[in-house]
């Protein structure tokens, strides 16, 4: 009996190497949230198709967009989310 594979999965590719004019940057929040869960989960490189070089900056630049408070740590910290009231 002969295996046929049904499904092949889309090549991944780093998004930062295949446009170079794609800014890596802690100001431009709007780019970094793609590569972070609801939850405020920085999201691996097999996930997202990251080359290694990349991932680390982004993670750099994720954690000095949270510290300079444009990004959130957490959902708790997002205006979206309501706490609850006792």
């Amino acid at each position: 009996m002969a295996f046929k594979r049904k499904f092949t999965p889309k090549r991944k590719f780093c998004r930062f190497c295949a446009d170079k004019s794609l800014p890596l940057d802690y100001k431009r929040p709007d780019v970094l949230r793609d590569f972070v869960t609801e939850r405020g989960k920085i999201i691996a490189r097999r996930i997202t198709g990251t080359c290694a070089k990349h991932q680390r900056r982004l993670t750099t630049e994720i954690k000095r967009s949270r510290q300079m408070a444009l990004m959130h740590y957490t959902t708790v910290h997002s205006t979206d989310v309501k706490k609850k009231s006792i």
